[in-house]
Formats: C-alpha cells, sequence, structure tokens
C-alpha cells in the first residue's frame, strides 16, 4: 500500500502589493520526496499525517512528493503558480501508481490569472490517479472552499481552532479518514454550502470562555463522534482575498448517509448566518490604545495591529502604531516589529552600538502605508531563526533571515529581512526580550497571538489603523467578490440548500 504526501501552503492577501513568488517558497523550506518524510515527521499536518500512518496495521509505504509553504503575502505570480503546478504533478507522475493521496492545504491561495490554486491542483490531481483512489485534503479553517476541491477530493478536512492550535491534529483526523476509506470502505457522501459571508477574525477565538465560534466548534467536534460521520467543517475565509468565487463555507462528510450530511449542512450553516453580526469587533483608535496602554502601570498590554497582520498576509512594515508610542516614556520596554530588509542591512554596516538616523515604513505597503523619521540606536544584531509552537505551528521551523534591534528611549523595534509570525514570543526571544515583561507589545497578527498571550495580558486591545488586512475589510475597494456579500451588502433573507458531492463509481 503506497500513499502519496505532500503540501502546498500559502494564504494569500491580495490587498499586499508585493508578488509571492518561487523565491518565497524556497526561502521557507521546500523539501521533496524522503527528505520530506523524515524532516516533517513530527511538524503540523504533515506531521499528523506520518504520525499516524506509521501505526496503522498495514504499514503503508509513505511517498513523499514536495513540501512548497511560503508565509502568507500577496498574489503568486503566473510564472510560480507554474513551478508549483510542476513540482507536485511531476513528483505525482514519479510516484504513480499508489493507492491515496493525502495533501495539506491552505486552500486560500491565489495567484495571478488563478484565483483557485488549490482547486486547479486538485482537479489535476484527480485526473491523474483516476475516480477510484482516495484524496484527502486539509485546510485551514481561513480557506475559501470551491466547488472544484470538493469536486475532486474524497473529504475535505479543516481546522477546527482559531488560534490555529490543531495543525498537527487536523493532520491526524485526515489520516484517520482516509483509513475509513481505504481500508474500511467507506463511501463519502459531502454536503457543501457556500455562505454569501466573511467573517472578521478578530473574535473569532475558539479558546475563549464563550461565544459564537465556542458554540460552532463544539457542534462540529460533536457531529464528529457520530459513528457515520467523517469529518465536519466550518470555513469563515480569509476575508482579504479579492476573487470571484469567494465566501465562508460549511463541509460535512458522512459514510453514506446523505440525509445526515444535508441536514448537518444546513444546521451549522444557518447558524453561522445567525449569529453573523456577533463576529463584529469592538476597535480602539491608535490613540485611544496607546493611551491606555501608557497608563496601565503594571503587566503587559498587547496592541493588536490587525491590519498590518503578517499572518493575514500584510507586508509588516506598518509605522501607524509605532509614531504614536514614540510619543511617549514608557517605564519598560515597548516592543514593535518591522519587515525591513534595508534597515537591516543599514544597521548591519553600522554596527551594534551605533547611532542610526532612517526613515521607517511605507515600503511594502505602497497602498496604505506611511512612513516616519526614526533616530535611534542599533541596540543588537541577530538571526532570527527559531522553532514556532502555538498558533500555526507545531515543530515549526522558522527562518527571518538577518535581523536587528532599533531602539528609541524604551521603544524597541525588532527588524527582520523576512515576514514571518510577528506575533510570536519566540521571535522576541531571540531578539533579546521577554516579551511578557514589556509595558507594550505590537502583534502583527488578528487572533492567533491570543493563544500566547490571552493568559499573561494585563489588558488587550483591537487597534482600528490603514493596511493590507483591515478589521473593517468591507470599507475597501474589492473589485471581484460576487454580491451580494455580507458585510459588503445587508441581505434581508438567506437559507441554506448545501449542494451533494458522493464518491465516484
Amino acid at each position: 500500500m503506497r500513499i502519496a504526501l505532500g503540501q502546498l501552503w500559502q494564504e494569500t492577501n491580495t490587498f499586499n502589493p508585493l508578488p509571492t513568488t518561487r523565491e518565497s517558497f524556497e526561502q521557507f523550506g521546500v523539501l521533496r520526496g524522503q527528505e520530506m518524510i523524515e524532516r516533517m515527521a513530527t511538524t503540523n499536518e504533515l506531521g499528523g499525517f506520518i504520525q499516524s500512518l506509521r501505526q496503522w496495521p498495514e504499514q503503508p509505504e509513505l511517498v513523499g512528493l514536495a513540501r512548497l509553504p511560503a508565509w502568507p503575502g500577496g498574489p503568486a505570480t503566473a510564472a510560480t503558480f507554474d513551478w508549483l503546478r510542476q513540482e507536485l504533478i511531476d513528483a505525482l507522475r514519479a510516484a504513480l501508481p499508489v493507492d491515496a493521496v493525502l495533501l495539506a492545504l491552505h486552500g486560500a491561495m491565489a495567484a495571478d490569472q488563478h484565483p483557485d490554486v488549490e482547486g486547479e491542483i486538485l482537479t489535476e490531481v484527480r485526473q491523474i490517479v483516476g475516480p477510484s483512489i482516495p484524496i484527502v485534503a486539509t485546510l485551514d479553517l481561513h480557506t475559501n472552499v470551491t466547488d472544484a476541491m470538493v469536486r475532486s477530493t474524497n473529504a475535505l478536512v479543516l481546522y477546527h481552532t482559531a488560534p490555529h492550535i490543531d495543525v498537527v491534529e487536523t493532520g491526524t483526523r485526515a489520516a484517520h479518514v482516509l483509513r475509513r476509506i481505504l481500508v474500511e470502505g467507506a463511501r463519502p457522501i459531502t454536503a457543501f454550502q457556500k455562505i454569501p459571508a466573511s467573517m472578521p477574525a478578530e473574535i473569532a477565538n475558539t479558546q475563549a470562555e464563550s461565544g459564537v465560534s465556542v458554540d460552532l466548534k463544539r457542534a462540529l467536534v460533536e457531529l464528529e463522534t457520530q459513528p457515520t460521520v467523517l469529518t465536519a467543517g466550518l470555513a469563515t475565509v480569509q476575508p482579504w482575498l479579492d476573487i470571484p468565487d469567494f465566501g465562508s463555507s460549511v463541509l460535512v462528510t458522512t459514510d453514506g448517509d446523505e440525509q445526515l450530511a444535508r441536514r448537518s449542512c444546513a444546521m451549522i450553516a444557518a447558524e453561522l448566518w445567525r449569529r453573523r453580526c456577533e463576529y463584529l469587533p469592538q476597535l480602539v483608535t491608535i490613540e485611544d490604545a496607546v493611551a491606555k496602554a501608557h497608563a496601565n502601570p503594571t503587566g503587559l498590554v498587547v496592541l493588536s495591529d490587525a491590519a498590518d497582520a503578517t499572518t493575514s498576509g500584510a507586508p509588516g512594515d506598518s509605522v501607524w502604531i509605532l509614531r504614536e508610542l514614540l510619543k511617549y516614556t514608557w517605564p519598560r520596554e515597548a516592543l514593535v516589529t518591522l519587515v525591513s530588509p534595508a534597515t537591516v542591512a543599514l544597521a548591519t554596516q553600522l554596527g551594534s552600538g551605533q547611532a542610526i538616523h532612517t526613515r521607517l515604513g511605507g515600503v511594502r505597503d505602497t497602498r496604505f502605508g506611511t512612513s516616519i523619521e526614526f533616530d535611534g540606536q542599533v541596540v543588537r544584531l541577530f538571526d532570527a531563526s527559531f522553532v514556532l509552537n502555538g498558533h500555526l505551528g507545531k515543530n515549526m521551523p522558522i527562518t527571518m533571515g538577518p535581523s536587528a534591534v532599533l531602539r528609541q528611549g524604551n521603544v524597541h523595534i525588532v527588524v527582520t529581512t523576512l515576514s514571518g509570525p510577528h506575533f510570536a514570543p519566540e521571535l522576541f526571544q531571540a531578539a533579546g526580550f521577554d516579551p511578557f515583561a514589556a509595558s507594550v507589545l505590537i502583534a502583527k497578527s488578528p487572533c492567533g497571538f491570543r493563544a500566547v498571550y490571552s493568559q499573561r495580558a494585563a489588558a488587550i486591545y483591537s487597534v482600528r489603523a490603514p493596511g493590507c488586512a483591515p478589521t473593517d475589510f468591507w470599507k475597501y475597494p474589492f473589485e471581484k467578490i460576487p454580491h451580494p456579500t455580507w458585510p459588503w451588502d445587508e441581505i434581508e433573507f438567506w437559507e441554506p440548500r448545501p449542494v451533494i458531492f458522493k464518491l465516484r463509481d
């Protein structure tokens, strides 16, 4: 028994003016064949696949295709899409014959001329292996599910958590679903419901004590305890994705029970629609947020700069909040991050301990960014490499390149060459700080940062600021999404009518 494994992972933000290229993937860490199997055995969805498959009594042969990951960013170029497609498809052709295919995908990747990257690739995978070979894929909770994705697979298995702390577990669930199909003979029937809505991510916190996300997650998990349910998932979609086939989705896949799939899918979709307004967050202005942080004498205050969230594909060089922080004297460190290879190069040329005069911001985000004059000191130079555990990662190697710490007063700016998790404690620790001992910390993340900071922060505020990943995204110029779609449009009445996809003979 031969099972092919692969990964294509990138979340696209179509407002980011910086294109995602082949170099973006190679910088993150492309792996192929057996090397992928060996090095990813305990990491994220691939780790969940590998650990689970190795416990099967049948001892299947694991065939590595390719791991193709890039950090969230702008749309991929058409040439990059062609390269990604060739990498996966050529590897699959070389691996034939296989008895099944397991793929770890994001599900919200777009490229020039290819708005549904995963749908196109899954369609070709199906054409290559034929109708009888099971294909199971994992997806991020913010995936944009399309008909092509559902039609080409036997099951799609989604994260249940936001922050995304169940990445390995999702891989394990997907391998279990594959076993039920491949070994136990389950015959998948999927009910798929597209929902004309996109939900803000700020309070979509499944780890909270209560709320709409908590309730919907509980309903999905309970569904999956039923013997005939293979998997159930809800996708609230990547909001900053201006493409034609856009919207939230619900998927329920059962073993032969069409009525249960249809009924359960409609129930979850109707509940999401009924409670959609609960996703709308309370935002604080930059001025008020910084003033509130300064007025807090003890403990850490975290300010969420969602509009420049690198986890949402924003460029990471916003200085809107930094400009306000510099107006205050802070009793302990005020920590900010910035993506700026040119600034790192200048700091490296000057050296640690030297004065630095430069302009910061507005280079990568040329649409919504601004720039400021900065006079300070190069505190230290370091290499931003660490292992991410928590939101988005488990045993996940991160390399953000040569980096520098700049300081003006007690405001410290962690400047990296490459984008990455610009919220992670591991990043601040690599830069020489204890993030939990700071006065204030800017997390470039809408919700995922809560996985590590919510229990240790004295206060958290979601800030309204300009950027490529704004919380109030419906106020920005989308041109390609379908209408009506909430919250861009008011919709008086909508009811779910799931579409059924059955296993091919």
